[in-house]
């Protein structure tokens, strides 16, 4: 089922005058109609009486509206119902159709690409919704792919996203509610979950939170809804939400008693309550038996930890060499080191985001050029220039890599930060820096709330 969210009675509610002249001049005073090419005002005559149509160019289905306008012009003025709800339901074709009285209302539905009709003698407004929108196909997400799952991602239309989860979950206990968030933007919002399995308490604080956002608009979609939703201190890298692109795995967090929420021109969902092990799954977990799931789960979570502590505790062994056992003696580097190793590390840091920024705002022509440079000039021709020791850049190699091994940017980015800290202070205290950075690890994901205020390692065993 659908529910449409309550009003903002914030919004001044003006009601819709008398006389069709008086609608049509307050619509054509608020709305720009001799300014803007795409705000279309068409007046015809149905069953003798003048018809004002308002719609959005572009938004609107031409092949439905003439259909609909040809069986209005049909109509006889002896046909003309005197109650307006008579009228919609027996003149007009057509499935979505609502009547309005408050002009709030109608100038959202005639934005949001719905056309409007005022017929005089109506003290209302007929609002058909006939729209189409400009959508690119339901394609696989290039991030979260899937080896044996379904080939559709979520896309940037709304409604397209909901009937794709309603598709997979044919249950009436699935419930989206709708709302509506952003003075200017008036942004849509579906708060999407199963009566029956949700956390009632988790749902209410949800939805609570989603209807006090007091912002203009939501120009960056969900994380601009996030960042209201949860603000989250400066210096916590660690994301509440979960973000996902894929329906199938929407729909698999639905039926475990998840809250899912979709916003309008946001080809991802966001998934609460989470953890860092929530964060740490991918689609394949799914598809795979449980034996290979749980393994591929262990392997991502003791790579993680690797992208956190490799670097550092080489730092460490390098800044103690009597430490090392002789049978890891290899590990050391062997070569001259012209550049402090807390340099290098720092400065590969740097050099790797750089070349990730590089990749993703190449042309898909040239990114293999861009691979030739990056790993043959930059990385042969550093080494044996001096700059760099070939340890630290497999080392180095092996943590940009294994980035990629959990789907998840904002725990990749988070998991940097700790790595960053860890380096720092192993130089700066050694062995000292080094135990105080692992507290601070360990106290940063231990004492890390979610939304739902669970603990950001808690683990749901339903």
């Amino acid at each position: 089922m659908y529910i449409r969210g309550e009003k903002d009675m914030t919004r001044q509610e003006i009601p819709v005058f008398k006389t069709r002249e008086e609608n049509v001049a307050y619509m054509n005073e608020t709305l720009p109609i001799q300014e803007s090419f795409d705000l279309i005002q068409r007046d015809l005559l149905i069953g003798g009486r003048v018809s004002s149509f308002y719609f959005v160019n572009g938004f609107t289905s031409e092949e439905t509206m003439l259909k609909i306008m040809d069986a209005l012009l049909k109509v006889k003025e002896e046909e003309m119902p005197e109650d307006v709800w008579e009228f919609a339901n027996a003149c007009i074709p057509y499935v979505e159709v609502e009547v309005l009285f408050d002009f709030d209302q109608i100038l959202k539905s005639l934005l949001s690409g719905e056309t409007c009709v005022f017929i005089d003698g109506y003290r209302a407004c007929i609002v058909i919704d006939c729209r189409t929108y400009p959508v690119r196909s339901v394609e696989e997400p290039d991030k979260d792919k899937s080896l044996r799952g379904s080939r559709d991602g979520f896309v940037e239309t709304l409604v397209y996203n909901t009937a794709m989860m309603r598709r997979r979950i044919r249950h009436p206990a699935l419930i989206m509610e709708m709302m509506e968030v952003g003075d200017s933007s008036r942004t849509d919002v579906a708060l999407c979950y199963m009566g029956d399995r949700v956390d009632k308490e988790l749902l209410k604080n949800v939805r609570d939170k989603i209807r006090s956002v007091d912002t203009d608009d939501l120009r960056m979609n969900q994380q601009s809804l996030a960042e209201c939703l949860f603000r989250r201190k400066w210096y916590n890298p660690f994301p509440k939400f979960k973000f996902t692109e894929r329906p199938d795995t929407a729909s698999a967090c639905l039926l475990e008693g998840k809250v899912v929420i979709l916003v309008d021109n946001s080809p991802s969902a966001m998934i609460l309550p989470t953890s860092i092990f929530d964060m740490i799954e991918e689609a394949n977990d799914y598809y795979f038996p449980t034996l290979t799931s749980v393994y591929l789960k262990i392997s991502r979570t003791l790579i993680n930890l690797m992208t956190i502590f490799l670097t550092p505790v080489f730092l460490l062994f390098m800044q103690n060499l009597n430490w090392l056992p002789k049978v890891f003696a290899f590990v050391a580097v062997k070569d001259t080191v012209n550049i402090p190793l807390i340099y290098q590390l720092l400065m590969l840091e740097v050099a790797i985001d750089g070349l990730r920024l590089a990749a993703l705002n190449t042309p898909s022509m040239l990114s293999t050029p861009l691979s030739v440079i990056a790993g043959l000039v930059m990385g042969e021709f550093s080494v044996a220039s001096g700059w760099f020791n070939s340890e630290v850049m497999l080392y180095m190699a092996f943590v940009a890599v294994a980035n990629y091994t959990q789907p998840n940017f904002e725990l990749g980015y988070a998991l940097k930060f700790m790595r960053l800290a860890l380096l720092v202070l192993t130089a700066l205290f050694n062995w000292w820096g080094f135990a105080l950075g692992c507290i601070l690890v360990v106290c940063s994901i231990c004492f890390n709330k979610t939304l739902s205020g669970r603990s950001y390692l808690h683990v749901s065993l339903k």
